[in-house]
């Protein structure tokens, strides 16, 4: 026989052997005890020989796909409804099946430490531990270091809500996704993907950075500090180690032992501040799975950055947004608690910067809600330990607007003032029934200025109707504009008839002390 077509022949049986014995294979975002979106179309994927026919079965459904050239397929599933646990089973080659599956509500949650801040350190841990038998909850964490390639695919596992589970999980994740099951009886599924001190920017693609002159400053010093390492040799060592890991991983995971910690790697270009770093790492890998919405605690580490972040954390919002190709899923943040020491005179911020950067966002885009926690801060420390009130004002916001529930879930919000004789009469809206103030018979947190710019504490109290607050000041007998909680660590104590705190704000838009830092 000819030489070459010999080995050709060769190389061909080879593929084809190959091809025959192909194993089909899901991302690991499908695994046992997941939690899959109810009432919505639901996308199924993974991977399998090029040109490899696959079924999908589940609840009584099946859908067929053929593998592309990259060996990549997916299929959509009719929307499901919440009720006994299901199998998913996928076949082509090979068959995989995925048990106790529930359908119910999923959410992201996501951020800096705040969000990633466990169970275990936050108030009465011990009480929460010992109430969390709720099996039909169920935990997603997504852990990855930074990259600049999109990952296909997560390391972890989905877990059951229990004792031993709910102990490293985010506190406010659990505390929302407990109320949502608390009140709607159903699955709760919750994918935790925060890191600790991550930006803003690590959390967006970095195209949407391209050709913008407000963020050419930021992408500049990143350009420096990625010339001064050599990144394919650190990801190479990496990946390295990942691989021994995965094997440690797996070999664990079939024995049902605990998995040993996932490796990470020392350096900036793989951490949580370079722009993309994040979304590539932890948001690519789930799409385009199906969520309901996604919850967000960040702000603290783009604090000096507050006059960019106007424009930045819409901008990240939009970016999942158009990434996971749901529409305008519901998206809500908490807003920055109080932190730092207390000044007795009133000071610029950058902290009450970034809260109103927070609250502009609001009226930028559709189907977003703020959680306002500016009274259960801790002024020592920058994570406050009341996590339950904090996950609970985010599940009002979810449940009123989502759900349908008729409670309370807004802070009330400044409107309008005006100013009367030496006086400033501020209106609100979002008030419930009224505003009150709570601890002590005045109102703390107000602060008034004239054409001088000269910021003065002022007194303060509610006038009928009760939506308006009258504000004045002997020092400011013309006032032109009005704060309230603008400081690091504001003293407070206005309030919603609901027990919900007034959201900061400013009636002037003087400059800025953020304003240019890029």
């Amino acid at each position: 026989m000819n030489r070459p077509i010999f080995v050709t022949l060769i190389l061909a049986l080879t593929h084809l052997s190959t091809a025959a014995f192909a194993d089909v294979r899901l991302p690991r975002i499908f695994t046992d005890h997941m939690v899959l979106q109810r009432e919505m179309p639901v996308n199924v994927w993974g991977w399998a020989d090029p040109g490899e026919k696959i079924t999908v079965e589940i609840a009584g459904q099946s859908h067929s796909a053929t593998a592309d050239a990259d060996g990549k397929w997916r299929v959509t599933l009719q929307p499901l409804a919440v009720g006994e646990p299901l199998k998913l089973v996928v076949k082509g080659n090979n068959q995989v099946e995925v048990n106790d599956i529930l359908v119910g509500e999923v959410w992201v949650c996501s951020g800096q430490s705040n969000m990633e801040w466990p169970v275990s350190h936050s108030d009465n841990a011990d009480l929460t531990r010992a109430a969390a038998n709720t099996p039909q909850i169920r935990f997603l964490q997504v852990k990855a270091v930074g990259t600049q390639t999109p990952n296909t695919d997560i390391e972890q596992r989905w877990v059951v809500c229990t004792p031993d589970s709910v102990n490293g999980f985010s506190a406010v994740g659990y505390f929302f996704g407990r109320q949502l099951h608390q009140t709607l009886g159903v699955p709760i599924g919750l994918i935790d993907n925060s890191w600790g001190g991550s930006s803003c920017e690590t959390w967006v693609p970095r195209e949407k950075f391209e050709g913008e002159a407000l963020y050419e400053p930021l992408l500049a010093r990143w350009k420096q500090t990625e010339s001064e390492h050599d990144e394919a040799k650190l990801r190479g060592d990496y990946d390295a180690q990942l691989a021994e890991w995965r094997t440690a991983r797996d070999a664990a995971e079939a024995r049902g032992e605990a998995v040993p910690a996932q490796p990470g790697i020392n350096n900036p270009l793989f951490a949580q501040h370079r722009p993309a770093n994040l979304y590539n790492a932890r948001v690519a890998p789930l799409l385009p799975f199906a969520i309901r919405g996604a919850i967000w605690y960040q702000g603290e580490s783009n604090a000096d950055r507050a006059y960019q972040y106007r424009d930045l954390f819409p901008r990240m919002i939009a970016s999942w947004r158009d990434a996971w190709g749901q529409g305008d899923f519901p998206f809500y943040w908490v807003q920055l608690a109080d932190f730092m020491p207390e000044k007795p005179e009133p000071a610029e911020s950058p902290w009450a910067e970034l809260r109103e950067a927070q609250t502009m966002t609001l009226d930028r885009l559709p189907k977003t809600g703020q959680a306002v926690i500016i009274d259960i801060g801790d002024g020592k420390d920058i994570h406050p330990r009341n996590k339950e009130e904090v996950g609970k004002r985010l599940a009002r916001l979810a449940l009123a607007n989502d759900y349908g529930v008729a409670i309370s879930d807004a802070s009330p919000r400044y409107d309008h003032f005006e100013v009367n004789e030496n006086k400033a009469i501020v209106t609100f809206r979002h008030f419930g029934e009224g505003l009150m103030d709570l601890d002590v018979p005045e109102i703390r947190g107000f602060t008034l200025a004239g054409k001088d710019r000269k910021w003065h504490v002022a007194q303060a109290k509610v006038i009928s109707p009760s939506h308006q607050v009258e504000v004045t000041c002997d020092a400011v007998p013309e006032p032109v504009a009005v704060r309230y909680a603008w400081a690091d660590n504001p003293v407070v104590n206005l309030y919603s008839s609901s027990g919900l705190p007034v959201t900061p704000f400013r009636t002037d838009d003087w400059p800025s002390v953020t304003a240019n830092n890029k």
